[in-house]
Protein backbone atom coordinates (compact mmCIF):
# COMPACT_ATOMS: atom_id res chain seq x y z
CA UNK A 1 0.00 0.00 0.00
CA UNK A 2 2.61 2.41 1.19
CA UNK A 3 5.00 1.72 -2.38
CA UNK A 4 1.46 2.55 -4.17
CA UNK A 5 1.12 5.57 -2.62
CA UNK A 6 4.44 6.74 -2.61
CA UNK A 7 4.27 6.48 -6.57
CA UNK A 8 1.37 8.33 -6.85
CA UNK A 9 3.19 11.22 -4.69
CA UNK A 10 6.26 11.14 -6.44
CA UNK A 11 4.71 11.30 -9.59
CA UNK A 12 2.74 14.88 -9.24
CA UNK A 13 6.26 15.96 -7.80
CA UNK A 14 8.14 18.93 -10.14
CA UNK A 15 11.57 18.09 -10.06
CA UNK A 16 14.71 20.11 -10.56
CA UNK A 17 15.80 17.74 -13.91
CA UNK A 18 12.49 18.84 -15.40
CA UNK A 19 12.87 22.43 -14.39
CA UNK A 20 16.05 22.71 -16.28
CA UNK A 21 15.46 20.71 -19.29
CA UNK A 22 13.04 23.47 -19.87
CA UNK A 23 15.41 26.27 -19.57
CA UNK A 24 17.60 24.29 -21.81
CA UNK A 25 14.91 24.04 -24.15
CA UNK A 26 13.70 27.94 -23.71
CA UNK A 27 17.59 28.84 -24.00
CA UNK A 28 18.00 27.25 -27.41
CA UNK A 29 14.47 28.56 -29.04
CA UNK A 30 15.21 32.22 -30.76
CA UNK A 31 11.69 32.92 -31.55
CA UNK A 32 11.85 32.47 -27.13
CA UNK A 33 14.42 34.58 -26.71
CA UNK A 34 13.41 37.10 -29.32
CA UNK A 35 9.74 37.34 -27.26
CA UNK A 36 11.23 37.28 -23.82
CA UNK A 37 13.40 40.48 -25.01
CA UNK A 38 10.39 41.91 -26.55
CA UNK A 39 7.63 41.47 -23.85
CA UNK A 40 10.18 42.27 -20.76
CA UNK A 41 10.39 45.97 -22.32
CA UNK A 42 6.52 46.02 -24.33
CA UNK A 43 3.46 45.36 -22.99
CA UNK A 44 2.21 41.91 -24.29
CA UNK A 45 -0.75 43.50 -26.10
CA UNK A 46 1.39 45.79 -28.10
CA UNK A 47 4.03 43.07 -29.17
CA UNK A 48 1.07 40.30 -29.83
CA UNK A 49 -1.04 43.04 -31.61
CA UNK A 50 -2.00 42.18 -35.24
CA UNK A 51 -1.64 45.54 -37.19
CA UNK A 52 -2.73 44.37 -40.30
CA UNK A 53 -5.58 43.69 -38.96
CA UNK A 54 -6.57 46.78 -36.45
CA UNK A 55 -6.10 48.69 -39.77
CA UNK A 56 -8.91 46.92 -41.48
CA UNK A 57 -11.44 47.78 -38.95
CA UNK A 58 -12.38 51.00 -40.29
CA UNK A 59 -14.51 53.63 -37.79
CA UNK A 60 -17.05 54.45 -40.35
CA UNK A 61 -20.72 53.58 -39.64
CA UNK A 62 -23.71 53.27 -42.34
CA UNK A 63 -26.06 53.85 -39.32
CA UNK A 64 -24.77 56.13 -36.36
CA UNK A 65 -27.22 56.87 -33.66
CA UNK A 66 -24.48 59.10 -31.20
CA UNK A 67 -23.85 62.70 -31.15
CA UNK A 68 -23.33 62.91 -27.58
CA UNK A 69 -20.73 62.63 -24.77
CA UNK A 70 -20.14 59.00 -23.27
CA UNK A 71 -20.57 58.88 -19.55
CA UNK A 72 -17.76 57.66 -16.94
CA UNK A 73 -18.51 54.70 -14.42
CA UNK A 74 -14.66 55.88 -13.13
CA UNK A 75 -13.75 52.93 -10.27
CA UNK A 76 -17.27 51.67 -9.83
CA UNK A 77 -19.21 48.29 -11.03
CA UNK A 78 -21.86 50.07 -12.78
CA UNK A 79 -21.76 49.33 -16.44
CA UNK A 80 -25.10 47.76 -16.39
CA UNK A 81 -26.97 50.91 -15.04
CA UNK A 82 -24.51 53.19 -16.96
CA UNK A 83 -25.81 51.25 -20.30
CA UNK A 84 -29.37 51.65 -19.41
CA UNK A 85 -28.83 55.09 -18.32
CA UNK A 86 -27.78 55.89 -21.63
CA UNK A 87 -30.14 54.08 -23.40
CA UNK A 88 -32.93 56.18 -21.66
CA UNK A 89 -31.02 59.79 -22.06
CA UNK A 90 -31.32 58.76 -25.78
CA UNK A 91 -34.86 59.40 -25.75
CA UNK A 92 -35.00 62.15 -23.60
CA UNK A 93 -32.54 64.22 -25.50
CA UNK A 94 -35.06 64.44 -27.88
CA UNK A 95 -38.02 65.04 -25.44
CA UNK A 96 -35.86 67.87 -23.84
CA UNK A 97 -34.55 69.23 -26.79
CA UNK A 98 -30.89 68.94 -25.59
CA UNK A 99 -27.62 67.55 -26.73
CA UNK A 100 -25.57 66.43 -23.97
CA UNK A 101 -28.05 65.11 -20.87
CA UNK A 102 -27.57 62.62 -18.11
CA UNK A 103 -30.07 61.17 -16.19
CA UNK A 104 -28.05 60.14 -12.25
CA UNK A 105 -26.26 57.35 -11.89
CA UNK A 106 -25.76 58.06 -8.13
CA UNK A 107 -29.58 58.23 -8.05
CA UNK A 108 -30.32 54.57 -9.70
CA UNK A 109 -27.35 52.45 -7.79
CA UNK A 110 -28.70 54.18 -4.38
CA UNK A 111 -32.14 52.52 -4.60
CA UNK A 112 -30.78 49.33 -6.54
CA UNK A 113 -28.27 48.76 -3.52
CA UNK A 114 -30.50 49.11 -0.55
CA UNK A 115 -33.46 47.26 -2.50
CA UNK A 116 -30.23 44.18 -2.70
CA UNK A 117 -30.03 44.74 0.45
CA UNK A 118 -33.57 43.47 1.34
CA UNK A 119 -33.42 41.08 -1.15
CA UNK A 120 -30.61 39.37 0.21
CA UNK A 121 -31.75 40.00 3.71
CA UNK A 122 -35.09 37.97 2.33
CA UNK A 123 -32.31 34.88 0.85
CA UNK A 124 -31.17 35.15 4.44
CA UNK A 125 -34.32 34.38 6.27
CA UNK A 126 -35.21 31.60 3.71
CA UNK A 127 -31.92 30.00 4.10
CA UNK A 128 -31.59 30.26 7.58
CA UNK A 129 -32.19 26.57 8.17
CA UNK A 130 -29.67 24.74 6.03
CA UNK A 131 -26.12 24.02 7.14
CA UNK A 132 -23.61 26.50 7.78
CA UNK A 133 -21.49 25.56 5.01
CA UNK A 134 -24.25 25.03 2.08
CA UNK A 135 -23.12 25.87 -1.17
CA UNK A 136 -25.71 28.68 -1.90
CA UNK A 137 -25.26 30.36 1.38
CA UNK A 138 -21.91 30.26 1.09
CA UNK A 139 -21.92 31.72 -2.23
CA UNK A 140 -24.53 34.11 -1.46
CA UNK A 141 -22.21 35.41 1.25
CA UNK A 142 -19.48 35.32 -0.94
CA UNK A 143 -21.17 38.00 -3.89
CA UNK A 144 -23.18 40.14 -1.24
CA UNK A 145 -23.50 43.43 -3.06
CA UNK A 146 -21.93 43.45 -5.45
CA UNK A 147 -21.77 46.81 -8.13
CA UNK A 148 -22.90 44.94 -11.08
CA UNK A 149 -26.51 43.45 -12.36
CA UNK A 150 -28.56 42.02 -15.16
CA UNK A 151 -31.24 44.00 -17.65
CA UNK A 152 -34.51 42.61 -15.46
CA UNK A 153 -33.05 44.13 -12.43
CA UNK A 154 -32.31 47.40 -13.63
CA UNK A 155 -36.15 47.94 -14.87
CA UNK A 156 -37.34 46.54 -11.74
CA UNK A 157 -35.12 49.63 -9.72
CA UNK A 158 -36.45 52.35 -12.52
CA UNK A 159 -40.23 51.10 -12.27
CA UNK A 160 -40.51 51.48 -8.61
CA UNK A 161 -37.87 54.28 -8.26
CA UNK A 162 -37.72 56.72 -11.47
CA UNK A 163 -35.01 58.55 -12.44
CA UNK A 164 -34.16 62.02 -11.74
CA UNK A 165 -31.20 64.71 -13.62
CA UNK A 166 -27.67 63.61 -13.08
CA UNK A 167 -27.74 67.72 -11.46
CA UNK A 168 -30.22 66.69 -8.74
CA UNK A 169 -28.12 63.82 -6.92
CA UNK A 170 -24.53 64.09 -8.34
CA UNK A 171 -21.91 61.77 -8.10
CA UNK A 172 -20.27 61.23 -5.00
CA UNK A 173 -16.79 60.25 -3.70
CA UNK A 174 -18.05 56.76 -3.12
CA UNK A 175 -20.33 56.93 -5.83
CA UNK A 176 -17.45 57.16 -8.57
CA UNK A 177 -14.90 54.69 -5.99
CA UNK A 178 -17.69 52.03 -4.25
CA UNK A 179 -14.87 50.02 -2.60
CA UNK A 180 -14.80 51.31 0.58
CA UNK A 181 -19.11 51.90 1.01
CA UNK A 182 -19.10 48.13 -0.45
CA UNK A 183 -16.65 46.42 2.17
CA UNK A 184 -18.88 48.16 5.09
CA UNK A 185 -22.21 47.23 3.75
CA UNK A 186 -20.95 44.06 3.17
CA UNK A 187 -19.80 43.35 6.74
CA UNK A 188 -23.01 45.08 8.05
CA UNK A 189 -25.13 42.28 5.97
CA UNK A 190 -22.99 39.51 6.54
CA UNK A 191 -23.34 39.73 10.32
CA UNK A 192 -27.28 40.35 9.84
CA UNK A 193 -27.16 37.14 8.06
CA UNK A 194 -25.79 35.66 11.07
CA UNK A 195 -28.17 37.55 13.11
CA UNK A 196 -31.12 35.91 11.20
CA UNK A 197 -29.90 32.49 11.81
CA UNK A 198 -29.51 32.72 15.21
CA UNK A 199 -33.10 33.94 15.74
CA UNK A 200 -34.41 30.81 13.40
CA UNK A 201 -32.17 28.47 15.17
CA UNK A 202 -34.02 30.23 18.79
CA UNK A 203 -37.55 29.76 17.68
CA UNK A 204 -38.50 33.50 17.35
CA UNK A 205 -41.63 34.62 15.75
CA UNK A 206 -41.39 35.63 11.93
CA UNK A 207 -42.79 39.08 13.26
CA UNK A 208 -39.57 38.90 15.54
CA UNK A 209 -37.68 37.88 12.46
CA UNK A 210 -39.15 40.13 10.61
CA UNK A 211 -38.41 43.20 13.01
CA UNK A 212 -34.89 42.30 12.89
CA UNK A 213 -34.43 42.73 9.38
CA UNK A 214 -35.72 46.12 9.38
CA UNK A 215 -33.33 47.18 11.80
CA UNK A 216 -30.41 45.85 9.79
CA UNK A 217 -31.62 47.60 6.53
CA UNK A 218 -32.21 50.83 8.89
CA UNK A 219 -28.54 50.41 9.61
CA UNK A 220 -27.74 49.54 5.28
CA UNK A 221 -29.88 53.08 4.91
CA UNK A 222 -27.77 54.66 7.11
CA UNK A 223 -24.64 54.06 5.60
CA UNK A 224 -25.72 54.27 2.14
CA UNK A 225 -27.13 57.42 2.54
CA UNK A 226 -23.54 58.89 4.46
CA UNK A 227 -21.98 57.08 1.07
CA UNK A 228 -24.54 58.91 -1.60
CA UNK A 229 -26.61 61.07 -0.40
CA UNK A 230 -30.60 61.81 -0.17
CA UNK A 231 -32.36 61.13 -3.36
CA UNK A 232 -34.94 63.69 -4.26
CA UNK A 233 -39.02 62.16 -3.36
CA UNK A 234 -40.11 65.79 -5.23
CA UNK A 235 -38.05 67.87 -7.34
CA UNK A 236 -38.74 71.24 -9.75
CA UNK A 237 -37.18 70.91 -12.99
CA UNK A 238 -36.75 73.91 -15.63
CA UNK A 239 -34.32 73.72 -17.97
CA UNK A 240 -32.86 75.58 -21.29
CA UNK A 241 -32.39 73.60 -24.80
CA UNK A 242 -30.50 75.27 -27.74
CA UNK A 243 -33.31 78.06 -28.16
CA UNK A 244 -35.58 78.53 -24.87
CA UNK A 245 -36.12 78.19 -21.77
CA UNK A 246 -38.75 75.62 -19.98
CA UNK A 247 -40.64 75.85 -16.83
CA UNK A 248 -41.26 71.95 -16.83
CA UNK A 249 -42.95 71.42 -13.59
CA UNK A 250 -42.72 69.73 -10.35
CA UNK A 251 -41.82 66.52 -10.33
CA UNK A 252 -41.45 62.71 -8.34
CA UNK A 253 -38.88 60.69 -9.93
CA UNK A 254 -41.43 57.97 -11.52
CA UNK A 255 -43.06 60.93 -13.39
CA UNK A 256 -40.22 62.26 -14.37
CA UNK A 257 -39.09 58.88 -16.32
CA UNK A 258 -42.54 58.81 -18.01
CA UNK A 259 -42.77 62.22 -19.11
CA UNK A 260 -38.96 62.25 -20.72
CA UNK A 261 -38.85 59.20 -22.24
CA UNK A 262 -41.52 56.70 -24.19
CA UNK A 263 -39.77 53.53 -23.63
CA UNK A 264 -41.34 51.21 -21.95
CA UNK A 265 -38.62 49.00 -20.02
CA UNK A 266 -41.05 45.84 -19.12
CA UNK A 267 -41.58 45.68 -23.46
CA UNK A 268 -38.23 44.63 -23.30
CA UNK A 269 -36.24 41.24 -23.18
CA UNK A 270 -33.01 39.88 -22.86
CA UNK A 271 -31.43 37.18 -25.49
CA UNK A 272 -28.48 35.60 -24.68
CA UNK A 273 -26.43 33.17 -26.75
CA UNK A 274 -25.22 30.26 -24.50
CA UNK A 275 -23.07 28.21 -26.18
CA UNK A 276 -23.19 25.17 -24.16
CA UNK A 277 -24.78 21.70 -25.73
CA UNK A 278 -26.97 21.37 -22.57
CA UNK A 279 -28.91 24.84 -22.80
CA UNK A 280 -31.08 24.30 -26.31
CA UNK A 281 -31.53 27.65 -28.13
CA UNK A 282 -35.34 28.43 -27.96
CA UNK A 283 -35.78 28.36 -24.27
CA UNK A 284 -35.74 30.24 -21.61
CA UNK A 285 -33.59 30.52 -18.40
CA UNK A 286 -33.24 32.04 -15.26
CA UNK A 287 -30.99 32.15 -12.55
CA UNK A 288 -31.42 31.01 -9.08
CA UNK A 289 -31.62 33.91 -5.89
CA UNK A 290 -30.49 36.57 -8.68
CA UNK A 291 -32.07 39.95 -8.70
CA UNK A 292 -32.51 42.90 -6.67
CA UNK A 293 -36.27 43.82 -5.92
CA UNK A 294 -38.16 41.56 -3.74
CA UNK A 295 -41.53 41.22 -5.72
CA UNK A 296 -40.04 42.53 -9.12
CA UNK A 297 -39.66 39.89 -11.95
CA UNK A 298 -37.05 37.70 -12.21
CA UNK A 299 -34.21 37.50 -14.63
CA UNK A 300 -34.80 36.54 -17.95
CA UNK A 301 -32.77 34.98 -20.42
CA UNK A 302 -34.04 33.57 -24.07
CA UNK A 303 -31.51 31.72 -25.63
CA UNK A 304 -30.95 31.92 -29.04
CA UNK A 305 -28.07 32.41 -31.55
CA UNK A 306 -25.55 35.43 -32.13
CA UNK A 307 -27.25 35.61 -36.03
CA UNK A 308 -30.61 36.63 -34.64
CA UNK A 309 -29.54 38.43 -32.16
CA UNK A 310 -27.06 40.15 -35.01
CA UNK A 311 -30.42 41.00 -36.89
CA UNK A 312 -32.85 41.91 -34.07
CA UNK A 313 -30.04 44.45 -32.88
CA UNK A 314 -29.59 46.03 -35.99
CA UNK A 315 -33.08 46.67 -36.93
CA UNK A 316 -33.48 48.22 -33.58
CA UNK A 317 -30.59 51.02 -34.34
CA UNK A 318 -31.66 51.48 -38.15
CA UNK A 319 -35.14 52.30 -36.64
CA UNK A 320 -33.47 54.97 -34.36
CA UNK A 321 -32.76 53.42 -30.83
CA UNK A 322 -29.81 52.16 -29.04
CA UNK A 323 -29.37 48.37 -28.44
CA UNK A 324 -27.96 47.75 -24.64
CA UNK A 325 -25.59 44.67 -24.10
CA UNK A 326 -23.42 42.72 -22.29
CA UNK A 327 -20.26 40.94 -23.05
CA UNK A 328 -16.99 39.63 -22.06
CA UNK A 329 -15.27 43.40 -22.68
CA UNK A 330 -10.91 42.81 -22.22
CA UNK A 331 -10.49 40.09 -24.44
CA UNK A 332 -8.96 40.99 -27.98
CA UNK A 333 -9.56 44.48 -27.03
CA UNK A 334 -6.40 47.36 -29.01
CA UNK A 335 -6.98 50.07 -25.97
CA UNK A 336 -5.95 52.96 -27.44
CA UNK A 337 -8.05 52.88 -30.25
CA UNK A 338 -10.82 50.80 -28.35
CA UNK A 339 -11.17 48.38 -31.28
CA UNK A 340 -11.92 44.84 -30.69
CA UNK A 341 -11.80 41.86 -33.58
CA UNK A 342 -11.26 38.29 -33.19
CA UNK A 343 -7.78 37.35 -33.13
CA UNK A 344 -6.62 41.30 -32.71
CA UNK A 345 -4.15 40.24 -30.34
CA UNK A 346 -2.13 36.92 -30.73
CA UNK A 347 -0.54 35.66 -27.88
CA UNK A 348 -0.04 32.13 -29.19
CA UNK A 349 2.53 33.71 -32.06
CA UNK A 350 4.31 35.28 -29.21
CA UNK A 351 4.51 32.42 -26.90
CA UNK A 352 4.76 29.79 -29.65
CA UNK A 353 1.88 28.17 -27.13
CA UNK A 354 -1.48 27.26 -28.85
CA UNK A 355 -3.88 29.31 -26.66
CA UNK A 356 -6.87 28.44 -28.82
CA UNK A 357 -10.06 27.90 -27.51
CA UNK A 358 -13.79 27.91 -28.29
CA UNK A 359 -16.66 30.51 -26.79
CA UNK A 360 -18.51 27.16 -24.97
CA UNK A 361 -15.50 25.94 -23.78
CA UNK A 362 -14.19 29.60 -22.37
CA UNK A 363 -18.01 29.19 -20.63
CA UNK A 364 -17.83 26.32 -19.19
CA UNK A 365 -14.00 26.58 -17.83
CA UNK A 366 -15.00 29.64 -16.28
CA UNK A 367 -12.51 31.77 -19.08
CA UNK A 368 -14.92 33.60 -20.59
CA UNK A 369 -18.08 35.57 -19.28
CA UNK A 370 -20.73 38.72 -19.65
CA UNK A 371 -18.84 40.73 -16.98
CA UNK A 372 -19.46 44.30 -18.93
CA UNK A 373 -22.88 46.01 -20.15
CA UNK A 374 -22.49 48.70 -23.04
CA UNK A 375 -24.61 50.40 -25.35
CA UNK A 376 -24.90 49.86 -29.20
CA UNK A 377 -25.02 53.02 -31.15
CA UNK A 378 -24.19 52.43 -34.48
CA UNK A 379 -23.69 49.36 -37.44
CA UNK A 380 -22.10 49.35 -40.91
CA UNK A 381 -24.32 47.35 -42.78
CA UNK A 382 -23.69 46.04 -46.34
CA UNK A 383 -26.86 44.03 -48.22
CA UNK A 384 -28.22 44.34 -44.24
CA UNK A 385 -25.40 42.25 -43.08
CA UNK A 386 -23.50 44.22 -40.08
CA UNK A 387 -19.66 44.66 -40.45
CA UNK A 388 -18.97 46.00 -37.62
CA UNK A 389 -20.78 48.14 -34.70
CA UNK A 390 -20.28 51.36 -32.74
CA UNK A 391 -19.83 50.86 -28.96
CA UNK A 392 -20.49 53.96 -26.65
CA UNK A 393 -19.00 52.85 -23.22
CA UNK A 394 -18.98 54.31 -19.97
CA UNK A 395 -14.99 54.76 -19.26
CA UNK A 396 -15.28 58.57 -19.87
CA UNK A 397 -14.28 61.23 -23.02
CA UNK A 398 -10.50 60.88 -22.66
CA UNK A 399 -10.45 56.81 -24.27
CA UNK A 400 -10.74 55.83 -27.39
CA UNK A 401 -12.87 57.94 -30.08
CA UNK A 402 -14.24 60.27 -27.19
CA UNK A 403 -15.67 57.44 -25.21
CA UNK A 404 -16.57 55.22 -28.22
CA UNK A 405 -15.73 52.07 -29.46
CA UNK A 406 -15.77 50.01 -32.39
CA UNK A 407 -16.60 46.45 -32.41
CA UNK A 408 -15.61 43.91 -35.75
CA UNK A 409 -18.50 42.30 -36.63
CA UNK A 410 -15.72 38.89 -35.65
CA UNK A 411 -16.01 39.71 -31.64
CA UNK A 412 -19.88 39.91 -31.68
CA UNK A 413 -19.84 35.92 -32.56
CA UNK A 414 -16.86 35.45 -29.69
CA UNK A 415 -17.60 37.34 -26.83
CA UNK A 416 -21.20 38.80 -27.31
CA UNK A 417 -23.33 36.99 -24.52
CA UNK A 418 -26.66 39.46 -24.38
CA UNK A 419 -28.52 41.82 -26.40
CA UNK A 420 -31.43 43.16 -25.43
CA UNK A 421 -34.34 43.98 -27.97
CA UNK A 422 -38.23 44.99 -27.72
CA UNK A 423 -40.69 41.76 -27.58
CA UNK A 424 -42.32 42.98 -30.69
CA UNK A 425 -38.66 42.14 -32.54
CA UNK A 426 -38.80 38.52 -31.64
CA UNK A 427 -39.19 35.73 -34.45
CA UNK A 428 -42.28 33.20 -33.08
CA UNK A 429 -40.57 30.80 -31.90
CA UNK A 430 -39.00 33.18 -29.45
CA UNK A 431 -42.44 34.85 -28.30
CA UNK A 432 -43.49 31.05 -27.93
CA UNK A 433 -40.62 30.62 -25.74
CA UNK A 434 -41.65 33.93 -22.95
CA UNK A 435 -44.62 31.90 -22.37
CA UNK A 436 -43.34 28.70 -20.85
CA UNK A 437 -41.45 28.23 -17.24
CA UNK A 438 -38.16 29.15 -17.67
CA UNK A 439 -35.20 26.53 -16.51
CA UNK A 440 -34.03 27.88 -13.38
CA UNK A 441 -29.98 27.64 -13.28
CA UNK A 442 -27.50 27.65 -9.92
CA UNK A 443 -26.93 30.89 -8.64
CA UNK A 444 -22.81 30.23 -9.67
CA UNK A 445 -23.73 29.18 -13.39
CA UNK A 446 -21.61 31.49 -15.70
CA UNK A 447 -24.94 33.09 -17.10
CA UNK A 448 -25.06 34.77 -13.70
CA UNK A 449 -21.88 36.66 -14.09
CA UNK A 450 -23.02 40.32 -13.72
CA UNK A 451 -22.59 43.04 -16.28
Amino acid sequence: MSNGADTKRNRGILTPEQLRQWDEELASDPAARLAMNAVTRTAIDEVALDRERLLNVPLSMSHRLDNWEASDQKRSGRCWLFAALNLLRSDARKKLNVKNFEFSQNHAMYWDKIERANYFLEDMIGLAETAPDDRVTMFLLGNVLDDGGQWNMEVAVFEKHGVVPKALMPETESSSNTSRMNDSLRTLLRKGARLLREAVAAGQTEAEVTALKQSILRDAHRVLTIHLGVPPQNFEWRWNDDDTFHEGGNFTPQSFLAEFTDITLSDYVCLIDDPRAEHPKGRGYTVAHLGNVVGGDPVLYLNTDTDTMKRLAAETIVAGEPVWFGCDVDPQMESKQGVWSANLIDYSAVYGVDLATTKEDRVRYGDSAMTHAMLFTGVDLVDSTPRRWRVENSWGIEKFDKGFCTMDDSWFDEYVFEVVVHKDRLPAELREALTATPTALDPWDPMGALA
